[in-house]
């Protein structure tokens, strides 16, 4: 069966975008808001995040897996330390990612974080996942709720918190605040919207988008 585009083109065709899990929500509201029926997630763990070198190969193995049962593959991941290996991947499997080096420069977008982060380097950056899993991604993770005295030795360079918000949510900018006061660095609040996340999966889903290759 074929549907409709916002566009108000005919389309039948199927897209799966491999993300990361840290944009499940992101990536479901932008699907349902814009009406892309045809568009599908498939999300690896969120906690890649801390581990970069595993999203080059998982991404992979998800891609290969997928291949032949959709029209389009997208990788929603931007290089997030991966070193360049997510994009000698991506041009191997002949799929295009996220633009961007991490997913708070697509968030914030490119000129708006050039500018945070020319203004300030030592800027640690939250989103809304990050801020509503801070515990275990932030503080657990790097041993933190154990071994408190680690704190200088990973954030003693930092001199201030960005919380680049995707919601209006006064609790989750609360949290945020908290975190901030938990690692000693100044707050800031950078409403960002979903940003650059949106527009590109809205193009990616335009019906007369090219597709670039096989996987």
């Amino acid at each position: 069966m074929t549907s409709e585009s916002p566009a108000g083109h005919m389309t039948g065709e199927r897209t799966l975008i491999v993300a990361c899990g840290a944009l499940s929500r992101e990536l479901l509201q932008v699907i349902e808001v814009n009406n892309l029926p045809g568009v599908e997630i498939a999300c690896l763990p969120a906690s890649y995040h801390n581990t970069p070198d595993k999203i080059p190969d998982a991404v992979a193995q998800r891609v290969r897996a997928a291949a032949g049962l959709y029209d389009t593959i997208y990788v929603g991941y931007a290089d997030c330390g991966t070193g360049g290996r997510l994009d000698a991947v991506c041009e191997e499997l002949g799929v295009e990612r996220l633009p961007g080096a991490h997913c708070y420069e697509f968030f914030a977008g490119q000129q708006t974080f050039a500018r945070l982060h020319d203004a300030e380097p030592g800027t640690f950056y939250l989103t809304d996942f990050l801020v509503k899993h801070f515990d275990r991604l932030v503080i657990k993770a790097l041993w933190l709720d154990t071994h408190p005295e680690l704190l200088s030795d990973y954030f003693g360079n930092y001199t201030r918190l960005v919380y680049l918000a995707q919601t209006d949510n006064p609790d989750l900018v609360a949290q945020a605040e908290t975190a901030a006061q938990r690692l000693g660095l100044r707050f800031e609040l950078c409403p960002t919207g979903y940003g650059e996340l949106a527009t590109s999966v809205v193009e990616l889903s335009s019906p007369n988008r090219q597709p670039i290759g096989a996987y």
